[in-house]
């Protein structure tokens, strides 16, 4: 019977001691799926009426006198680059879009004030973008995807709540040409300025 007895008194302490030791063991080796994750913390987009943050490498003024007729720089020798970001804020005196690409260089550019409406590349079919003005612009040459044909601008139609932009559409991405135009609340002055590290294209308009 007392051999019995410390039989059983071993098995069952046998059997804490393996309990206590595997509890750490599963734990450490349990499968990452499993182990908590930081959640990623987005960058807000300015609150509406704040000035937004200057481009890095912009000295310019922030009163300028700019145009509004053509602004024409053709670079088809380059190879295409690709589109990464588009970027809008309202600074002091005027609203800002930077389009930043992939690379080194920034590629050509055809901007213009257009006459409603301004019409989708591929079909043809009209676009309908609110506002008072329509300011088009061409990169060219150049992709707002990649090669495996994953888009790289998600947001293609955006409305905004600045002074003078007030909606903006991707309407055409296509054989190396992307085109997006601008909704404004009147056809003001703007001006373009190149931006390096990274290369950026800013178009300003003028409040």
């Amino acid at each position: 019977m007392k051999l019995a007895r410390s039989i059983l008194l071993a098995t069952c302490c046998v059997a804490a001691l393996s309990c206590e030791y595997r509890d750490p063991i599963q734990r450490e080796t349990a499968s990452p799926a499993t182990w908590p994750v930081a959640s990623p913390t987005a960058t807000p987009a300015p609150a509406v009426g704040e000035i937004a943050r200057p481009e890095s490498g912009d000295t310019s003024q922030s009163e300028f006198e700019g145009t509004v007729g053509r602004t024409d720089k053709k670079r088809l020798e380059r190879p295409a680059v690709i589109l990464k970001e588009v970027r809008t804020g309202r600074h002091e005196n005027f609203d800002r879009v930077v389009f930043e690409f992939a690379g080194a260089g920034v590629p050509g550019y055809h901007i213009e004030y257009v006459d409603k409406p301004a019409r989708a590349c591929g079909s043809g079919e009209p676009v309908q973008v609110a506002g008072n003005g329509l300011l088009a612009i061409q990169l060219k040459p150049a992709h707002a995807h990649t090669e495996a044909g994953e888009v790289t601008i998600r947001d293609r139609q955006r409305v905004l709540n600045l002074p003078v932009i007030k909606e903006m559409k991707l309407i055409c991405d296509f054989e190396a040409d992307v085109q997006w135009v601008l909704g404004l609340s009147s056809p003001n002055r703007y001006r373009v300025l190149e931006l390096s590290k990274p290369a950026r294209l800013v178009v300003d308009i003028r409040h």
